[in-house]
């Protein structure tokens, strides 16, 4: 047989000729059909759509959005500080860096306009405080020498009364006073206690730093109700004006010097009193009887203002029919004032600083509510109740400086530091003492040395004065309110050697202290409490500076009052509490400092830094006898 040449054999590897050309000719024909399919569906043509007609619709001026923007109420973040630390006359102990420690956030509430910006309230003001409890009167100061958008309005005395005349029998309709400027910040009050002061502080005290003190009132409005049947009237002063109304009716006005009987005659009492008892030097009106329903609350309105300058206040006291009232020193009724909740702490704080003593009675009396109790009296405080605690508090037992010590080789030893001698910690045990290198204790041991070691400190304290300049009044002869803002400036400093570092956070607790002009108490004006960390990034030192406080001098009936400047206090401690340095003005804040530590920013205090009330002015008459 012939053999078959060796090219038949191919890429077939020994299959039929015929094989291979009609598995090459299927091939080409799938591959072909292949692209076929593909280009179609990727050639496949997307469905059209249509848009919708355009719609005519009707176009409007767009008004650019005018936004009062409070800058300065943008918290700062709290600084960190990062340091690596050695402590004196030690060897090199190798710890971990550790972060320092800030305090919370810093800012200001302000508003917009013509006036300055709003302080920062952190606790009562005579015309009341930002927040509601639920019982108090919410109360709107206006200017009528502004605008509403608190640009110049012309004003003068004779208008001024006929706006605020029109306003009251309108039915106290505040779209009368919508033209005028009304302060953006609301205030909350549980009483109408406002002795006379010098009128720049009213809307100091406000919260309008930079309002003229005249051509101004104050509008309070809420509920009166008691928690059973009660049938009363209030006395009252304003100066220079005060009205009061109850269930839509006036049922009390008052004027300086009677000044009432030209533009508020709509309203005549009709008690044999009226205008012949004083409160703080001034004529009181008495008001009609009101008669309330058990837990029936009825709309109250109280309306105090200023014309002219000079000084300012108001007083609503009240008279329960059927009640034997003490004499005062004017020897009239000696009245409790108007309240809806027993008054607190701050409220007592801030009255008595500028109320003479024996005007009325801030304790007893009616609290105005439907549920008979006080919410927030004077002896369910805050501070009451931190007192009430230390003093239920167990002593703390003195920790013994004997701890266990672990050594290298796995040994323990119960001893106390006794410190360092050269590069030897040196231990002392019940039976004797021992030298020993620091690398031969534990990690802890090493760490507890360290902690033991503070660094020696360097405080200063200082301060920085700037002087307040009050609007001017409509009286050029009157001499305005001293007001000082004073700015507290503590710098800690490291003055041992920093060859080696303390690597530990402190902890600086700063307390700025005035004094009561006319009397011996004290007042916190600052309390600043900081964490940091001493290191090579920040030079060692470490500086903290305190709030603006505002401090009032002046002088009111030939009796000066205020508060000025009166020292500091500052303690250093370490993370476990342990004081390891203080600097202070008097030893007696130092001694005290268990109590100090107590307080709060605004409250007052006695020799031994427990809280107390201020100093209250002696009454008029009998300061006026003892001048003469």
């Amino acid at each position: 047989m012939k053999q078959r040449s060796g090219k038949g054999r191919g890429i077939s590897k020994g299959a039929p000729s015929g094989l291979v050309i009609s598995l090459a000719f299927h091939g080409a024909v799938f591959f072909i059909a292949g692209l076929f399919v593909v280009f179609t569906v990727v050639n496949k043509s997307e469905p059209e759509f249509e848009a919708p007609p355009t719609m005519e619709r009707p176009k409007m001026a767009l008004k650019k959005p005018k936004v009062k923007v409070n800058k300065s109420s943008k918290p700062k973040p709290s600084s960190r500080i990062v340091a690596k630390v050695q402590t004196k006359n030690m060897p090199e102990i190798q710890l971990p860096d550790m972060d320092g420690f800030g305090d919370g956030l810093m800012g200001g509430v302000g508003i917009g306009g013509d006036f300055m910006e709003v302080p920062d309230f952190t606790r009562t003001s005579l015309f009341g405080r930002e927040d509601s409890v639920g019982t108090d009167f919410e109360g709107h100061l206006y200017q009528l020498t502004h605008n509403r958008n608190g640009g110049a309005a012309s004003n003068d005395e004779n208008s001024f009364r006929a706006v605020v005349r029109d306003y009251v029998l309108s039915g106290w309709d505040d779209t009368m006073l919508s033209r005028y400027y009304c302060f953006p910040k609301k205030l909350y009050t549980s009483h109408f206690v406002v002795p006379p002061i010098p009128s720049p502080m009213a809307p100091y005290s406000f919260g309008a730093r930079d309002m003229e003190c005249y051509y101004m009132f104050a509008v309070y409005k809420g509920k009166l109700v008691f928690h059973e049947d009660i049938k009363f009237r209030f006395w009252g002063m304003g100066d220079a004006f005060l009205f009061v109304n109850v269930d839509g009716k006036e049922v009390l006005v008052n004027g300086w010097d009677n000044h009432c009987e030209e533009y508020f005659n709509w309203w005549k009492s009709h008690a044999p009193d009226d205008y012949r008892y004083m409160w703080c030097n001034l004529l009181m009106s008495v008001g009609d009887w009101i008669e309330l329903k058990a837990g029936e609350p009825v709309d109250m309105k109280v309306l105090y203002g200023e014309w002219k300058g000079g000084s300012m206040g108001a007083g609503l006291l009240v008279e329960v029919e059927g009640v034997d009232y003490p004499s005062s020193h004017w020897n009239g009724p000696l009245l409790p004032v108007f309240k809806t909740e027993g008054l607190s702490w701050d409220d007592m704080t801030e009255i008595c600083k500028h109320l003479p003593i024996e005007e009325c009675s801030l304790t007893n009396g009616p609290v105005f509510n439907d549920f008979g109790g006080a919410t927030a009296g004077f002896l369910n405080d805050a501070y009451t109740r931190k007192r009430a605690e230390q003093a239920a508090k167990p002593e703390e037992a003195v920790e013994s400086a004997v701890r266990e010590w672990t050594l290298a080789n796995g040994k323990v030893v119960e001893a106390e530091f006794k410190g360092m001698i050269f590069d030897e910690v040196v231990l002392k045990t019940a039976a004797k003492e021992i030298r020993i290198a620091p690398d031969q204790l534990s990690d802890a041991d090493r760490r507890y040395i360290r902690l033991c070691n503070p660094p020696d400190l360097k405080i200063e304290f200082s301060r920085k004065t700037s002087q307040i300049n009050f609007p001017p009044e409509l009286f050029a002869d009157n001499l305005p309110p001293e007001g000082v803002t004073y700015q507290f400036t503590t710098k800690i400093k490291q003055i041992s050697s920093t060859s080696v570092s303390y690597g530990f956070p402190l902890t600086a607790e700063i307390y700025a202290i005035g004094e009561q002009i006319m009397s011996d108490k004290h007042v916190l004006l600052d309390h600043q409490v900081k964490s940091f960390i001493l290191s090579n990034q920040n030079a060692f030192s470490f500086e903290c500076v305190g709030k603006k406080v505002d401090l009032f001098d002046y002088e009111l009936n030939r009796v000066r009052r205020g508060t000025r400047y009166g020292g500091y206090l500052v303690v250093i401690r370490d993370e476990q509490g342990n004081v390891v340095a203080h600097k202070e003005s008097s030893k007696h804040f130092y001694e005290n400092l268990n109590n100090i530590a107590l307080l709060q920013e605004g409250w007052y205090f006695d020799d031994k830094c427990r809280r107390c009330l201020p100093d209250q002015p002696p009454p008029w008459d009998r300061r006026e006898k003892n001048d003469s």
